[in-house]
């Protein structure tokens, strides 16, 4: 068999198994490597390399030396999930940088950090001034995790007293021309609201690149073709504007009637109709 030939059998092989380990060892092993699972990385990429451009290399001594390889990291994995101990050793342990908004120096002694080291990673999370921060830890993975000061952090609907109802994550409806109709029943729709929705923004679904909808039932979608605009969808303010006109006629209704009976029922119903409407404007707007 020609040399190269073997290299091209020896390539695909190998990325098949290569593929197949780490979609085994999960995707931990892609986003939050720990020092461990970085050099079981290393090694199984090396490991193909070598017998990728090696003609000599026997494919099974690779394979075996593949299977090792990831022998060992799944096996430590799944002993790291029942030992805290053991997963320490493993992956390490996180260690705090600031504490109480002070710097501990020690600390960043023990991990090799410099002040410019530290300040660095704090801007990358948009904070300047270290006082600015309550609690930092670095993470085994190295990330930098910051806890800013209350007085700096932004405010929440709950530091307002504001409650929330609650919200699912948006679905998309439409990709690629296509009805998503699993994400449609997981908002409680079905394909008439959206072939409704779709006949307000004079649209058809195949013209629909992507389409998404939220838990208001509103939906917002991307054509294939950029030079043409869709408007916003309009049911919040829709709402919004028909509560205020309902409780502006209500208002003329008191004003014009002569019973006082019924002006009382305009008056309460007026008012009732404007602390609905204070209530939820924030939401319509």
């Amino acid at each position: 068999m020609p040399g190269w030939v073997e290299v091209i059998l020896k390539s695909l092989t190998l990325i098949v198994v290569l593929f197949t380990l780490t979609k085994l060892l999960g995707t931990k092993q892609l986003s939050q490597m720990n020092v461990f699972e970085y050099i079981s990385g290393v090694v199984l990429g090396g490991v193909v390399a070598i017998h990728t451009f090696d003609p000599e290399a026997n494919i099974f001594y690779a394979i075996l030396a593949m299977f090792i390889w990831f022998v060992v990291p799944f096996g430590v994995e799944k002993i790291s999930l029942k030992s805290k101990a053991f997963r320490n050793f493993a992956e390490g342990k996180s260690t705090v940088f600031i504490q109480d908004g002070k710097i501990m120096e020690d600390n960043l002694k023990k991990e090799g950090y410099s002040t410019d080291d530290l300040l660095e990673k704090l801007r990358d999370k948009d904070v300047f001034l270290a006082s600015d921060v309550e609690f930092a830890v670095l993470e085994p993975n190295g990330t930098l995790n910051v806890l800013p000061k209350r007085e700096n952090r932004p405010l929440t609907a709950k530091d307002l007293g504001i409650k929330l109802a609650p919200q699912k994550e948006p679905q998309t409806v439409i990709m690629d021309g296509e009805v998503m109709y699993e994400s449609l029943a997981n908002l409680n729709l079905d394909l008439t609201w959206l072939e409704t929705e779709l006949e307000k923004l004079n649209v058809s679904i195949e013209n629909v690149f992507l389409g998404q909808a939220d838990t208001d039932g509103q939906l917002y979608v991307d054509l294939f073709d950029d030079s043409i605009a869709v408007p916003s969808p309009t049911e919040k303010p829709l709402l919004l504007a028909t509560m205020k006109k309902a409780q502006a006629d209500l208002e003329l209704f008191a004003l014009s009637t002569e019973n006082q009976q019924s002006k009382e029922l305009y008056q309460r119903n007026s008012k009732k109709m404007q602390d609905a409407i204070n209530k939820i404007e924030a939401y319509l707007s």
